[in-house]
């Protein structure tokens, strides 16, 4: 599991990620990605929403997700927050078709320019 030094806890943390950060999407997730000046390690955060399924489904969901992360979190630059927000197509998909999907968002979003233009 992500070890709970990566993990995002407040809300503001998730506010400032999804308002101000980048996204990158599929059909099973999106994600946000919010650089920041600090030096800190990066924190990630998920949101399963109850269109995902019920509770057994979205634990279900964001344990994979954790799972996931844990191995690509030093992919992560030093104070950035991201945020993995599930969509319903996650609570079905393989966990090799949600790493591709995660994969695909988060090279999205570290290969963008940090400049605001997109």
């Amino acid at each position: 599991m992500l070890s709970s030094a990566f993990r995002m806890r407040r809300g503001d943390e998730f506010a400032e990620a999804i308002r101000r950060g980048r996204r990158a999407g599929r059909s099973s997730l999106v994600a946000h990605l919010r650089v920041g000046d600090q030096d800190a390690p990066p924190l990630v955060g998920f949101v399963v929403g109850k269109a995902v399924g019920k509770a057994v489904i979205r634990n279900r969901v964001k344990r994979r997700l954790r799972h996931l992360m844990r191995a690509r979190v030093h992919l992560l630059p030093r104070g950035s927050l991201l945020v993995v927000r599930a969509n319903p197509p996650a609570a079905s998909a393989h966990s090799e078709s949600l790493a591709a999907d995660l994969d695909v968002a988060l090279e999205r979003l570290l290969r963008r320019p940090r400049d605001g233009r997109s």
